[in-house]
């Protein structure tokens, strides 16, 4: 790979606004009606979720800076606990427990900032960046630089304070990404805050993303940047009244890929990327308990509480008969996704008939098909998996689609359900298949069966869905599900 050029930082253009976010957008309305209903019903909840994604963010964080490593275990006790020495074994990590635990501690305090930032109404300033500099690196004293021979050197790492030296690294295939030059970075910077408070209308994750992109393309301080540009993102959506995102350990090969594309003008994969893990926090968030109620005595103030009770519940329903608009959303796609695999499953017949004749059947389900318990445990179950709850009160729809061919059959299905333990106006769609295998091409009975996912992300729907705006993105997601149940069925026989 040749070296990449350090380039001056650019605004937001039409090509970045043009992106495609349709299918996350209605879920910002959709999140900011739901979190003002958890906010009376369930309020210690919400909070403690909100706890535990900044403990996960302020792990995974220096996980992605390979500060530390950290198993899996020890993670999820930290995340649900909080930061406590006790709970991390020396075998757990790479580094001084009590260290990893001062690190985790300014990690989390950054991201409290931050928090405390967008509840004061507190504008993006140098100033505010350099505080989330040096709480974020309290607790690191040094860092390597190249000196004028190219040798690497460590040297203090100055907190709060730009560059003095270049920070461009070294890839393993021996070529440079140049960052902005210390003599640039600080008019550097001024544009990129001048530019951010423009873009308050503008879509946020589009915003942050591009706020992300650029800061890292500047890169103003010896070290650091990707922990400070991870809390930008952070300020970013607060603001607008989303979520933080974690970008998990996981995924650190397509976040980077996803910025390389952004240097190279294509903002569009890390806006991607911050939309699904965007989506997934919002679905965990509609997942949260209610709160136990406290009883209360009858009396006359409990009576007139009962009355205004049976006038809000009226004013309720109406609401959620808007919600419910949801339905018509999945019914609409449903009628799509059962042409669609017509068409994929019939393009299948000619190739498999070298086999043996295929058996093809493909039916809708749903309320209106009187069979919308069909596969409830497999969607309850993979909810599960995912930290959501899947709302199986509400109607539930799916289109089913089977291919056999002698001993073998594929099962394919997407489902369209609920998500949330009240009604929240979301649905995710789901797709998943089975594989199953008979003695003979005779059997009725299934000898083996073998479950597997189509789909690695849902797709997700809200009431106020636009179904032709959405269209061509869901089109690309429901492609990619059926090409893999095809796939395998095809390894199979």
């Amino acid at each position: 790979m040749a070296d990449y050029k350090w380039q001056a930082i650019r605004p937001i253009d039409d090509t970045d606004l043009a992106i495609d976010m349709a299918a996350i957008r209605p879920l910002y309305e959709s999140w900011h009606s739901v979190k003002k209903k958890l906010q009376q019903s369930s309020s210690t909840n919400l909070q403690s979720f909100t706890d535990r994604l900044v403990r996960s963010l302020s792990i995974e964080t220096g996980i992605l800076e390979r500060l530390y490593d950290l198993d899996r275990g020890t993670t999820e006790a930290l995340v649900a606990q909080g930061f406590a020495e006790d709970l991390v074994a020396r075998t757990s990590t790479d580094v001084d427990p009590g260290h990893l635990i001062d690190v985790l501690r300014d990690q989390e305090s950054a991201i409290q900032l931050v928090m405390d930032c967008v509840t004061d109404n507190r504008h993006l300033t140098k100033g505010l960046i350099h505080e989330l500099h040096t709480i974020l690196t309290a607790h690191q004293h040094t860092t390597t630089a190249v000196d004028q021979f190219g040798n690497r050197i460590e040297i203090p790492l100055k907190k709060g304070v730009y560059k003095q030296q270049p920070n461009n690294p070294k890839r393993s295939d021996g070529s440079i990404h140049e960052y902005c030059p210390p003599v640039h970075v600080d008019s550097e910077m001024d544009n990129l805050i001048k530019w951010y408070s423009n873009y308050e209308t503008d879509d946020p994750l589009i915003v942050a993303a591009w706020l992300h992109h650029r800061f890292t393309q500047i890169h103003p301080y010896q070290d650091g940047n990707g922990r400070v540009g991870r809390a930008l993102i952070t300020l970013v959506l607060l603001k607008a009244d989303l979520l933080p995102l974690v970008v998990d350990r996981n995924i650190r090969g397509e976040y980077i890929t996803a910025l390389e594309s952004a240097d190279f003008d294509n903002l569009e994969p890390l806006c991607l990327l911050f939309a699904r893990l965007e989506r997934t926090a919002i679905l965990q968030a509609l997942s949260i308990d209610t709160d136990t109620e406290t009883s209360k005595d009858k009396t006359i103030t409990g009576a007139v509480i009962e009355s205004l009770t049976d006038k809000f519940s009226k004013r309720r329903e109406r609401k959620h008969e808007e919600l419910r608009n949801v339905n018509n959303v999945a019914n609409n796609l449903r009628t799509h996704t059962r042409t669609a695999v017509e068409v994929a499953f019939t393009a299948l017949k000619e190739p498999v008939s070298m086999i043996g004749e295929p058996d093809i059947h493909v039916i809708d389900g749903g309320p209106d098909r009187d069979n919308s318990h069909w596969y409830k445990h497999d969607v309850i179950e993979s909810g599960k998996m995912s930290g959501k709850f899947i709302n199986f009160s509400e109607d539930h729809y799916f289109s089913k689609a089977t291919i056999r061919v002698e001993t073998e059959r594929l099962l394919f299905v997407v489902s369209f359900h609920h998500v949330g333990r009240e009604l929240t106006g979301v649905m995710e769609v789901t797709a998943f298949a089975r594989l199953e295998s008979y003695q003979d091409s005779d059997d009725r009975d299934v000898s083996s069966k073998e479950y597997f996912p189509c789909a690695l992300d849902p797709f997700v729907i809200a009431w106020n869905t636009d179904v032709g705006g959405i269209r061509a993105s869901y089109e690309r997601w429901l492609d990619a599900a059926i090409a893999v149940a095809i796939k395998e069925f095809g390894e199979r026989l």
